[in-house]
């Protein structure tokens, strides 16, 4: 068997359905070969960021692995910043790129570099193969290392000639893995002790926990305890359904103001994320002075990772928090009254949000709240959210409707262009549902290509895309930067604005093959997003909103 077919027929024995990548000479011995397996889609793309944002995202939406084809140095580099997000987003994909043959390896082929180390540093494990009698053991790997908790990245170069080398081996797999392990009972009651006997408990959800499907376990805990949900401030998943009476929202991104936020808690339970991506430093913890600090992960190297705990527990997100659910003895009064108290500040928030709407919808260009809430109005119940709204992430997270775990998709890491770029893979794994993809105007420069696929795949994608004509997070950043550094400046926001020209989003798309609208007022977004949904297919709306003033 040629190593060719190894690879394709490992990817076919791991239950591969989906490829995404770009296309390039070192990778002919697969493009020219897909044809043998229909089986599996190749989605293209026009960037190779591009290719490897959506494959991230699809691992993210389907619960499948990711499987991305770049090309060679030059390729591998352009995908460098999105395998890193999806570290970040512990995606469980498989990275590969052609390579050129072997044997010209001392002569400084055209191309040709040391792919394993340009990918090693954001990824799990990252390995070339040298002779077909490897590859079946070395996919077999991939796949498994891509899957160990915490999950992420794996990264394989396929040499020209060693696919086209014989093997007497064919694919293999790991087999089914069952890796969800039970808590310790020890420490299970020892975190119940605490929780049990909290004045002011804190969740602090993340994404593992949608990600294994714990959230109905979570907010159970939640109103047992009466305790108060978080999320962090960059989230993919949405862990819980945002009308929950018990989700105060996303926390910010320095120590004091997470401190801050937590106010008066005695007891802050983390489940299933890094906490936390910070943005600035700040002296102290994020966590209340005195609080018990509990943390539950699927690995042991999550746990204390970045902070001192009290108690911390290795264990299936899921079985986790069943056994500590059945292990409280809270004071069933108490926790009654924080539910109902945690209720009311759920609605005068809700309340108090609709009030700034209302402020104001006179404002022209739109205020980015007024945006939000024309856009949530007009959704469907089944569209699924891809956010990267940067600035406007507040108001969409007050203003739509998600219903949890499967509804909303966001990248982690920090690097921009994810939302157009996941937006691909969401809408291949959610064939039957629309993709709704919430973007600013600079995030969407960064994978605007993007719209070419979902052109040429027809997928069912509306791209909202929030044109403020700047980079506006940043100028909120240098404000931030020269508070805490005391820089005295009267000086503007240099290199921050996207005009002289204005970029038309509009016109980029109509290029790309994508129907696209601007529009200027909520009443017209509104029409627009309910027509471009009902029409299926992919469309794009350029939203003016206001800038920072």
């Amino acid at each position: 068997m040629l190593g060719r077919d190894i690879f394709m027929q490992s990817l076919r024995a791991h239950g591969v359905t989906r490829m995404f990548g770009n296309p390039g000479t070192t990778e002919s011995p697969l493009l020219d070969h897909l044809a043998d397996y229909p089986e599996i889609d190749y989605i293209v793309a026009l960037h190779e960021g591009v290719a490897v944002g959506a494959a991230s995202f699809y691992a993210q939406a389907s619960g499948k692995t990711g499987i991305v084809n770049v090309h060679v140095a030059p390729g591998l580099g352009n995908g460098v910043g999105m395998i890193f997000n999806g570290l970040k987003a512990n995606t469980p994909m498989i990275v590969t790129a052609g390579q050129q043959d072997t044997r010209m390896r001392l002569r400084g082929p055209v191309l040709g570099h040391d792919l394993v180390a340009i990918a090693a540093p954001v990824v799990k494990w990252s390995v070339q193969v040298e002779t077909a009698d490897e590859m079946a053991d070395i996919m077999r790997r991939a796949f498994k290392i891509a899957h160990d908790p915490p999950m992420g990245p794996v990264f394989v170069a396929l040499p020209v000639n060693v696919m086209e080398q014989q093997s007497e081996l064919g694919p293999l797999t790991a087999g089914p893995l069952y890796r969800a392990s039970q808590p310790d009972a020890e420490g299970v009651a020892a975190m119940a002790a605490l929780l049990s006997k909290a004045k002011a408990p804190v969740i602090v959800a993340g994404d593992d926990v949608a990600r294994r499907g714990a959230s109905g376990e979570l907010t159970a805990l939640a109103e047992t305890l009466g305790a108060s949900i978080w999320v962090e401030g960059i989230h993919a998943q949405a862990p819980v359904a945002s009308s929950h009476p018990l989700l105060r929202g996303g926390l910010p991104f320095e120590a004091a103001t997470i401190r801050r936020a937590l106010g008066d808690a005695d007891c802050v339970l983390m489940v299933g994320g890094p906490f936390f991506e910070e943005v600035w430093h700040d002296q102290g913890s994020p966590f209340p002075a005195g609080a018990a600090v509990l943390q539950i992960e699927e690995a042991a190297p999550q746990l204390a990772k970045n902070h001192e705990l009290t108690v911390g527990l290795v264990g299936g997100i899921g079985e986790s928090l069943r056994a500590l659910q059945a292990a409280l003895r809270p004071d069933a009064g108490a926790a009654l009254g924080r539910l109902t108290a945690l209720t009311a500040l759920k609605a005068e928030a809700d309340e108090a949000w609709a009030g700034r709407v209302k402020r104001a919808g006179g404002r022209r260009p739109m205020a980015m709240s007024v945006a939000m809430a024309a856009l949530a109005k007009a959704l469907p119940d089944n569209a699924v959210l891809v956010e990267e709204a940067i600035t406007a992430s507040l108001d969409f997270a007050r203003a739509m409707p998600v219903a949890g775990p499967g509804s909303y998709y966001a990248g982690r890491g920090g690097g921009i262009g994810q939302g157009l770029a996941g937006a691909i893979g969401v809408a291949v794994a959610n064939p039957d549902r629309p993709t709704v993809c919430v973007s600013g105007d600079g995030s969407a420069m960064y994978s605007i290509q993007a719209l070419w696929t979902a052109a040429h795949h027809n997928l069912p994608i509306l791209f909202v895309i929030l044109a403020n004509r700047e980079y506006r997070v940043l100028k909120h950043n240098i404000d931030a930067y020269r508070s805490r550094f005391a820089v005295e400046s009267n000086r503007g926001y240099t290199h921050m604005d996207l005009t002289g020209p204005a970029i038309g989003y509009v016109e980029l798309a109509g290029g790309m093959g994508v129907k696209a609208e601007r529009v200027t007022e909520p009443d017209v977004f509104q029409a627009a997003v309910a027509r471009a949904i009902k029409a299926g297919g992919p469309h794009l709306i350029e939203v003016s909103i206001e800038g920072k003033p």
